[in-house]
């Protein structure tokens, strides 16, 4: 058995992941997956992270995890799917820096199920757009207690990825940007299910309806019908067309109303940001989804 955990990042999921691929009951059952919602274990999870210490569970944790989350005895792969898996939102930014307890939480996990296989994915998030969030989550901190210290200019990614890549130890780790989702999500979907490329699964159009208008989310499904794509990138640049056409502006535009901020230097974080996933993206041991 495989067992996946879907990290976060904060602000990037919502536990889309795991509704879409609830839809897909019939393609789970045939590939025996599982993808237990949330609530089902994580009192579960949290107890036995708790109690191990990071050492690895013994056969009657496991037993009991699975039976928290699926009545099948011979899964192929089990899918947990989590932000609080790296921490809480009050602890993503401290004093100490930026997820700076993020690496210490893949061995623990893995530890869940020692003699399994273990995968982890996540996505990044422009750290300008994720700051506003968290500030929107957290609406009892002013700005200041918010940023502990930091400037919004100091939270990078690549050290981050970095850490955590070492601390996989050469497991699968899996690494996209949020804001790639709307073109690559059925590469998401079946990077993290582990379910075939060509198996069409319900949800595939999920984040392009949701920023596109509703002539250019019919025009787009007209036109892929009638010329079937015959690879992801072909399909890619065929939606990112239509995106260019159709998408809504309200959807793509970053509000940032926070105290000192400009578009200058929202426009600094987010270069920053681009030069760290294009060091991501090379790091060896780190496989990036890219449009």
């Amino acid at each position: 058995m495989k067992v996946v955990f879907h990290l976060g990042a904060h602000s990037t999921d919502e536990d889309q992941l795991v509704r879409i691929l609830a839809l897909n009951s019939k393609a789970l059952d045939e590939y025996k997956i599982a993808v237990p919602q949330p609530k089902k274990y994580r009192m579960v999870l949290r107890d036995a992270l708790v109690s191990l210490h990071g050492e690895p569970a013994p056969l009657q944790v496991q037993d009991a995890i699975i039976e928290a989350c699926s009545d099948q005895t011979d899964l192929n792969r089990l899918i947990f799917s989590h932000e609080f898996f790296l921490c809480i939102p009050e602890r993503v930014i401290t004093e100490h820096g930026f997820y700076t307890r993020a690496a210490s939480k893949l061995g623990p996990l893995a530890n869940l199920f020692p003699d399994n296989e273990t995968e982890f994915h996540m996505a990044l998030i422009n750290p300008a757009t994720l700051i506003v969030q968290l500030a929107k989550r957290l609406p009892k901190r002013s700005y200041e207690q918010l940023m502990a210290g930091l400037d919004p200019r100091d939270l990078r990614w690549e050290t981050v990825i970095r850490d955590m890549r070492d601390a996989a130890q050469g497991r699968r780790f899996v690494i996209w940007c949020n804001e790639d989702v709307p073109l690559i999500w059925p590469e998401v979907l079946r990077s993290v299910s582990g379910i075939p490329a060509e198996r069409g699964l319900k949800g595939d159009m999920h984040y392009l309806d949701q920023i596109m208008q509703p002539e250019g989310r019919s025009r787009l499904r007209s036109y892929l019908k009638s010329h079937p794509v015959k690879s992801a990138v072909q399909r890619n640049k065929i939606s990112a067309a239509f995106l260019a056409k159709y998408a809504k502006p309200e959807e793509i535009e970053l509000d940032a109303p926070l105290p000192g901020w400009t578009e200058e230097l929202v426009a600094e974080i987010t270069a920053q940001y681009d030069a760290d996933v294009a060091s991501i993206a090379r790091l060896p041991g780190v496989e990036f989804l890219a449009p």
